[in-house]
């Protein structure tokens, strides 16, 4: 029987859709992090089971975190500074609340990694600081009991031959920005998307697959090409211009004709492939849409960068501790600073967006060697770690300290791929 539904949440026109977004706008400047990890058992490096994922969750402090359930089933843990859930193959994320500055980011991310590593050890695991599993692959790895996650897995096949790697196999990081108005968001998800196959090349971190090297250095990276064209990518090429004419309500009406995946009614779900904008028109038989559902939507969008009530930047794989401090710290000085804005901008104004397309394609191949039209990407990668560099020296806090890492590796014109890569080489000589 269906769930009769709340008329006061009814949409009832596509204006109430973007409010989503307006909604965003504030004068705060956070910075929001996600981190996701994978584990392995010590002895044969196969990804861990749902069981001793869960095993994993239940070790951590119970007087900090509290359980999250779906059913029967253990998800997830919530706490005051933010969430840790279970990802489709049993990885392991933390969303943390957003913080004002990165020293309160590295300390909580910190204090988590710390305890999932003695948690992991605890069940005969080991927790990775790369981008995609290096044994295991989606052929057995079950995904964990959620529902999302089953609808999820019904609906991809039907757009792509194997959407399971990214959903399975792969980690990474994630950082998200406010925005003050809907001018800024545009600016800000356009210059995010044209950076973003750069960025990712110098986090490049996922070359070993199935026990072999695949020849990718982001094998993670490019198996988010391989997802749903319909969800994920570049959403348009307006934003690729100079000066992009571009509005929330453009950015709804390409939401709007994404097909759906399911429609939630409290614990029971209904799997559908109609767009949002059909749902909105005629309903799922006698169910209409709410605003749930589009919010439901929003999250089961999935291009490199994405626009909610705030801007995620999503596109770097699981790193060590200290590269994946920098993840925040680098955009912050780019996102959070209007000279540097302005220079970064500045730099990929003359590149078109065929150009970055076709980035978007050679990146998780070469990484930080590939071209953005006749230049190495390596001496852009530079100039904008030198801008952010200065831009976080400037607020006198300390805070490029954080990008000392990476600067090693541009230092050297390499990436963490490259010691994953040598690494994987000695133990099989």
């Amino acid at each position: 029987m269906l769930l009769t539904n709340n008329t006061s949440d009814l949409l009832l026109n596509k204006e109430k859709l973007t409010e989503v977004f307006f909604s965003g706008c504030k004068t705060e400047q956070k910075i929001g992090v996600e981190s996701e990890k994978l584990l392995v058992y010590r002895n044969n490096f196969k990804a861990i089971t749902y069981e001793d994922a869960v095993k994993v969750l239940e070790n951590f402090d119970n007087n900090k975190w509290q359980k999250i359930y779906e059913g029967e089933y253990l998800t997830g843990l919530n706490s005051d500074i933010g969430m840790i859930t279970l990802e489709p193959g049993s990885q392991i994320e933390i969303s943390l609340l957003p913080y004002d500055n990165l020293d309160d980011i590295t300390a909580r991310l910190s204090d988590f990694y710390n305890e999932l590593e003695l948690n992991a050890k605890n069940i005969g695991a080991i927790v990775l600081d790369s981008g995609i599993q290096p044994v295991s692959t989606y052929e057995n790895i079950k995904v964990i009991p959620k529902k999302r996650y089953e609808y999820m897995t019904k609906y991809l096949p039907l757009r792509q031959l194997e959407p399971f790697i990214m959903m399975r196999e792969t980690a990474g990081i994630q950082a998200n920005f406010d925005y003050k108005s809907e001018e800024d968001a545009i600016k800000k998800l356009s210059l995010a998307l044209k950076m973003s196959p750069l960025i990712s090349a110098i986090y490049s971190n996922s070359p070993v697959r199935n026990s072999k090297l695949t020849g990718y250095k982001s094998y993670r990276a490019n198996s988010w090409l391989n997802v749903d064209e319909d969800r994920c990518g570049y959403i348009s090429s307006k934003l690729f211009k100079k000066n992009p004419d571009f509005t929330f309500k453009e950015y709804t009406e390409i939401l709007l004709d994404v097909p759906m995946i399911f429609i939630q009614r409290g614990s029971t779900f209904y799997g559908t492939t109609q767009t949002f904008r059909d749902f909105m028109q005629n309903g799922y038989m006698d169910i209409k849409a709410q605003m749930s559902d589009w919010l439901n939507h929003i999250s089961l969008y999935f291009p490199d960068v994405r626009l909610k009530s705030y801007i995620e930047i999503r596109n770097h794989d699981a790193q060590n501790s200290s590269m994946t401090f920098s993840v925040p710290a680098f955009w912050k000085g780019i996102m959070y600073n209007e000279d540097a804005f302005m220079e970064a901008e500045n730099i990929l104004s003359k590149y078109e967006y065929e150009d970055f397309v076709q980035l978007r394609k050679t990146a998780p191949v070469k990484g930080i060697h590939a071209q953005l039209k006749n230049i190495v990407i390596i001496d852009l990668i530079k100039e904008f770690f030198d801008i952010s560099y200065s831009s976080l020296k400037e607020n006198k806090k300390g805070e490029e300290k954080y990008l000392e890492p990476v600067y090693e590796y541009i230092s050297l014109k390499r990436m963490p791929a490259d010691n994953l890569t040598e690494e994987f080489n000695r133990k099989i000589s």
